[in-house]
C-alpha cells in the first residue's frame, strides 16, 4: 500500500467513532448510556423511537467500538465501551457550544428560560455535603439512580415529585441533578420545589460531569 493510501486508510479508522455520533438520536444514546446500562426497550423509550429503530442505532455504535452489550434472558443490556466515549461525546458537546451557531435558541427552545433557576457547582456542592447541609435529590429514573448516584443522594424521579413532595425534608436547601446541562429533569424539579416555597438549587451540569470530575459516587 502506497504512504498516502495508508494515511487515508489509518485516518478513515480514527474517524469510525466520529461517523457513528453524526446522528442525533446516536448522541441521545449515548448521552442516557453515560448514567449507566440500559435495555433496548428501556433506551427506546427514552429516546422516542421504535425498538427496531433503537436496535439499529445501537448496532452502529456497536460497530464503531462505542458501546458493549450483555444478554440476560431475552433482553439485551448495552452501556458504553468505555469512560473515552463520555468523554469523546463531552468534548463534542463542548466544540457544538463554542462554535455551532444557532445552539442557544435550540437548548431554549427545548428548556425554556432558565433565568430564574438557581445553580450550584460541583465544587460548592461537594462541599456543602461534607457539611452535610444540604439535601441532594437524583431525579433521573430509578435504574440510572442504582447504576451510581452522589453520595448520600435520595432517588425523586421528577414524575413522582409532585406527589412526594412531602418526603422532601422541610425547610432544607435542596440541590436537584440529572443527565447533564441538556437534560430537563432538574429544571422542572426545581421550578416545581420553588412554587412549593423550598429553597431549590439546579447542579450545574449532571452525574456524567460529576463522575468524571473525580468526585464520589456511590452504587
Amino acid at each position: 500500500m502506497g504512504e498516502h493510501a495508508a494515511k487515508a486508510a489509518l485516518f478513515d479508522a480514527l474517524t469510525e467513532a466520529a461517523k457513528a455520533f453524526a446522528n442525533g438520536r446516536r448522541a441521545e444514546l449515548v448521552d442516557v448510556l453515560a448514567q449507566g446500562e440500559r435495555s433496548v426497550e428501556e433506551l427506546a423509550g427514552e429516546i422516542d423511537q421504535s425498538v427496531a429503530n433503537t436496535s439499529h442505532h445501537l448496532q452502529r455504535l456497536l460497530r464503531a467500538g462505542l458501546v458493549r452489550t450483555r444478554r440476560s434472558g431475552t433482553h439485551v443490556y448495552y452501556t458504553l465501551a468505555s469512560s473515552s466515549v463520555a468523554n469523546l461525546w463531552h468534548a463534542l458537546r463542548a466544540a457544538a457550544e463554542e462554535h455551532a451557531t444557532g445552539l442557544e435558541r435550540l437548548a431554549r427552545d427545548y428548556l425554556g428560560d432558565r433565568g430564574s433557576l438557581e445553580t450550584i457547582t460541583r465544587d460548592e456542592l461537594a462541599m456543602r455535603l461534607r457539611a452535610g447541609d444540604v439535601v441532594v435529590l437524583d431525579v433521573r429514573p430509578a435504574a440510572e439512580y442504582d447504576a451510581g448516584h452522589l453520595p448520600g443522594a435520595i432517588s425523586l424521579p421528577v414524575a413522582q415529585l409532585r406527589d412526594r413532595l412531602d418526603d422532601v425534608r422541610s425547610g432544607a436547601e435542596i440541590v436537584a441533578y440529572c443527565r447533564g446541562p441538556y437534560c430537563v429533569y432538574a429544571d422542572d424539579a426545581v421550578r416545581l420545589l420553588t412554587e412549593n416555597g423550598r429553597t431549590a438549587y439546579r447542579l450545574e451540569d449532571g452525574f456524567p460531569e460529576w463522575s468524571m470530575a473525580g468526585l464520589p459516587v456511590e452504587h
